[in-house]
């Protein structure tokens, strides 16, 4: 069995177009490999063999007719089990929706079959997306990379797993409050949040949908920008641009991310910093105090929306949820209407001063995550602990999903730490071809 394991998508699909390598083997060494996996159960929360032989043979024909439909054509990737797909269960990570089998593909799965992706299966999450911090006891807690007995960050956290573990050459994921992004820094790989509205959420199982997005968990930058692509089935973006820092100006924001970070996080930030000035790029110190309302208003915002989608059905049958996480949902019945519009209205007065604020950097910088990813047993627990590190470690995070932006982590070289860089919305090429400067400082 050859080990593709460590080759990123563009990598393998370069492999392909080359002659080198076959899409058939590859989709089997990758099931081989799942199946074999001491971490395969905990990861994938099921497979889709039929389906990823009939993509893979297509692509080998299509290889050796000289007909490839992107450069991905062939490489095998995973999904977030909150991802339609057509004949085969798709449950969000919770037994709500135990045995839900739909009809239909997602778009943004159709989208990337049609540019020749092949579907290895559906990744475990946590129960609705609604955890930073990937534990799920309902169905299946995957591992973090750096730790087994850690979780892998949330909730995509088996899409996280897939790719770190050597599973699947990249993944699809959602974020709604850092859901991409956290599993990323936790396994140390590349996640892009994009803007909301930018890929389509037709078939994606909502959480709530005004802040919910798609977005791809890779080895690379490169990896994530050809992900990109084909889940809007479009065209790569052009990355030429990003070969230096030098003029770039980035600003390193001062609110409320820098407060209470963990000792690793915390230096590998700073190393990271450092490293990016000594390639030429200016780090100018970024306060911005408007942030503070909509971060205090973030559970009436998250919440409300969270429960009104899936109040009832929680409701009906809560024995069936993971208490932290139902009663997360629960506090969305609380605020009243007014309580919910007019945190909206601040949200967008905090928007339009972000955009200003911000229009002459590059990007703006901050600790992917606070913390480290705890331990299993200790969140197992529950209490306050469960409580209190999920919100931390979904802080800062938050800001990219409040300001409306796109956002991705890259790794600082220090194990499940890494730095976020936040751009513009719609601004994703941009934002990745900056990002592939830097990721060249930090590798």
């Amino acid at each position: 069995m050859s080990d593709y394991s460590k080759r990123s998508a563009a990598a393998l699909g370069r492999g392909i177009g080359a002659g080198e390598i076959d899409p058939v083997d590859l989709a089997e060494d990758f099931l081989g490999r799942i199946r074999a996996h001491p971490m395969g159960a905990r990861i994938y929360a099921r497979l889709t063999p039929e389906r990823a032989r009939a993509e893979a043979l297509a692509a080998r024909e299509r290889a050796k007719a000289g007909q490839r439909l992107s450069p991905l054509d062939g490489v095998p990737v995973s999904w977030k089990d909150l991802f339609d797909t057509a004949g085969t269960v798709t449950e969000a990570g919770s037994h709500l929706l135990r045995g839900r089998i739909p009809d239909r593909d997602a778009e943004v799965l159709r989208n990337a079959t049609a540019l020749g992706l092949v579907c290895l299966g559906k990744t475990h999450m946590s129960e609705l997306a609604f955890s930073g911090l990937g534990l799920n006891p309902v169905t299946q807690t995957p591992p973090c990379v750096n730790d087994p007995d850690a979780v892998a960050g949330g909730s995509s956290s088996g899409a996280a797993a897939s790719v770190a573990f050597g599973l699947a050459a990249a993944a699809v994921g959602s974020d709604t409050g850092g859901s991409v992004r956290i599993p990323s820094v936790w396994n140390d790989l590349v996640g892009l949040k994009t803007t909301s509205g930018r890929l389509s959420l037709k078939g994606v199982v909502p959480l709530a949908a005004k802040f919910d997005t798609v977005g791809p968990l890779c080895q690379t930058v490169e990896d994530a920008a050809l992900m990109l692509a084909a889940l809007e089935g479009g065209k790569p973006a052009d990355l030429r641009g990003g070969e230096g820092l030098s003029g770039r100006r980035f600003a390193a924001l001062q609110t409320i991310v820098l407060d209470d970070l963990r000792d690793a996080p915390a230096k590998a930030y700073e190393d990271a910093l450092k490293r990016l000035e000594q390639a030429g790029a200016e780090i100018v110190p970024f306060d911005f105090l408007d942030l503070a309302g909509p971060m205090g208003d973030a559970g009436v915002l998250y919440t409300t929306e969270a429960w009104a989608t899936w109040g009832a059905t929680i409701e009906a049958d809560p024995h069936l949820m993971f208490p932290p996480i139902r009663e997360r949902f629960a506090a969305g019945a609380n605020p009243t209407g007014s309580d919910y519009i007019a945190a909206w209205h601040r949200l967008e007065a905090m928007r339009a001063k972000w955009l200003a604020a911000t229009a002459g950097f590059d990007a703006v910088l901050c600790p992917t995550a606070p913390n480290l990813p705890p331990k299993v047993d200790k969140l197992m627990e529950q209490g306050d602990y469960y409580v209190t590190e999920n919100l931390l470690t979904l802080r800062n995070t938050r800001v990219g999903n409040l300001t409306s932006g796109c956002a991705i982590t890259l790794p600082t070289g220090t194990k499940s730490c890494g730095i976020s860089l936040m751009g513009a919305p719609m601004a994703e090429e941009r934002l990745l071809r900056v990002a592939l400067a830097a990721e060249r400082e930090l590798a």
